[in-house]
C-alpha cells in the first residue's frame, strides 16, 4: 500500500501500556508506546527510543477481550498468524484499545480502497476488457 510521508510519520497516541511477558511468570512489563497510521511501536525505555518492537498494523487481526476491572482495561491483539499479545492500560485515562481498533479500522479501509484502484487500473489498462464487460451488460 502507497501511501504519503505525512501519513506514515503521523502519530495518534503515545504513552504507556504494560504488555503481558512470553515468559513462563507473565510478568506484566510497562512499556512506551508509540500508535502510528500503519504500525505499533513499543520500547522498554522512554529515553532510548532506539530499541523497540513494531507491531505493523497490516500484521494485526483483531483487537479482542476487552475486560474493564476496577483498576484497568486489559485486551488482547490477535495477530494474522494467530498469536495472541495481552496489554492492559490504567482505565482512568482514554485507554489504548479503542484507539489501536480505530486505527486498525482507518488501516484497513485505506488497504480496500488502494486495493480497489488498483484492480480498477489493472482493467482499464489490459486491453480486450471493454469487449468482456459488454458481453456480461443485460
Amino acid at each position: 500500500m502507497i501511501m504519503s510521508a505525512a501519513e506514515i510519520c503521523q502519530v495518534l497516541k503515545e504513552g504507556e501500556l504494560e504488555k503481558r511477558s512470553d515468559n513462563l511468570l507473565q510478568f506484566w512489563k510497562r512499556k512506551t508506546c508509540v500508535l502510528t497510521t500503519d504500525s505499533l511501536n513499543m520500547y522498554a525505555d522512554a529515553q532510548k527510543r532506539s530499541k523497540g518492537k513494531e507491531l505493523k498494523l497490516q500484521s494485526i487481526k483483531k483487537v479482542d477481550c476487552v475486560e474493564r476491572t476496577g483498576k484497568f482495561v486489559y485486551f488482547t491483539i490477535v495477530t494474522t498468524d494467530n498469536k495472541e499479545i495481552d496489554f492492559r492500560c490504567s482505565g482512568e485515562e482514554n485507554c489504548w484499545n479503542a484507539v489501536i481498533t480505530m486505527a486498525l479500522i482507518d488501516y484497513q479501509n485505506r488497504k480496500a480502497i488502494q486495493d480497489f484502484k488498483t484492480r480498477q487500473d489493472n482493467e482499464s489498462a489490459s486491453p480486450g476488457q471493454e469487449e468482456r464487460r459488454m458481453a456480461r451488460a443485460p
